[in-house]
C-alpha cells in the first residue's frame, strides 16, 4: 500500500462518515481488512487501543493506521487526509446553514441520515462483538465457540453501564484488568 492510497481511503472515510468515529470503524474495514492489508483480529485490537486512548475514535484509528503502515509522519497525514472532508464541508454548511436549515429538503436529507448512521453503528458494534465475544478458540474451553467469560463479562459492564452510570473509564480498566488476568 501507498501513502497517497492510503491518503484517499482516509479522505473518502472522512468523506462518508456520517454519525461518528463508529462509522467510521465500518467503513475503515472493508479496505483494509479485505484488502488484506491487516487480519481481522488486527483491526478490532487497534479499534480497541483507539477506544481506550483520549479523541475521537475515528481520529485515533485514522493515527493509529498511519503510523503502522508510515511511521509518524503517516500518522499525521492520514490524521489530516481523514479529517480535512470534514473541514470543508463544515465552512460550505456554514455558509449556507442559516439560509436553508428549516426547508422541507435540508430536513428530509436529515431524517434519512439518522437511521443510516444508527445501522453503520450496529454493524461496526456488531463486529466488534463477534471478536471480542466470540472468538475462535479451542472449543473445550469454550461453550459451542462461545467464550463464557467474556459474555459474563461483557453483559454484567453493560448493565452497570446502563443501569449504574457506570463511568466508561471504570469499565475500560475493569476489561483491561480482565484481560490481564483471564487472558
Amino acid at each position: 500500500m501507498t501513502l497517497l492510497k492510503l491518503v484517499w481511503i482516509f479522505f473518502q472515510i472522512g468523506l462518508f462518515t456520517i454519525g461518528g468515529g463508529q462509522v467510521a470503524i465500518t467503513l475503515m474495514y472493508q479496505p483494509l481488512v479485505d484488502g488484506r492489508y491487516i487480519d481481522a483480529t488486527e483491526f478490532y485490537n487497534m479499534v480497541a487501543v483507539s477506544e481506550s486512548t483520549p479523541g475521537p475514535i475515528g481520529i485515533n484509528m485514522a493515527t493509529y493506521i498511519g503510523c503502522k503502515f508510515f511511521g509518524v509522519w503517516g500518522g499525521v497525514i492520514i490524521t489530516f487526509a481523514t479529517v480535512l472532508p470534514a473541514f470543508i464541508i463544515i465552512l460550505i454548511i456554514a455558509e449556507f446553514f442559516e439560509k436553508y436549515y428549516n426547508t422541507p429538503v435540508v430536513k428530509s436529507i436529515f431524517s434519512c441520515v439518522r437511521p443510516v448512521s444508527a445501522g453503520l453503528i450496529a454493524v461496526a458494534a456488531w463486529n466488534v462483538f463477534q471478536i471480542a465475544v466470540i472468538p475462535h478458540f479451542s472449543v473445550s474451553q469454550h461453550l459451542f465457540g462461545l467464550d463464557i467469560w467474556c459474555i459474563v463479562f461483557f453483559i454484567i459492564s453493560t448493565l452497570l453501564l446502563i443501569n449504574k452510570k457506570l463511568s466508561p473509564l471504570t469499565a475500560i480498566a475493569a476489561g483491561a484488568v480482565f484481560g490481564l488476568f483471564y487472558f
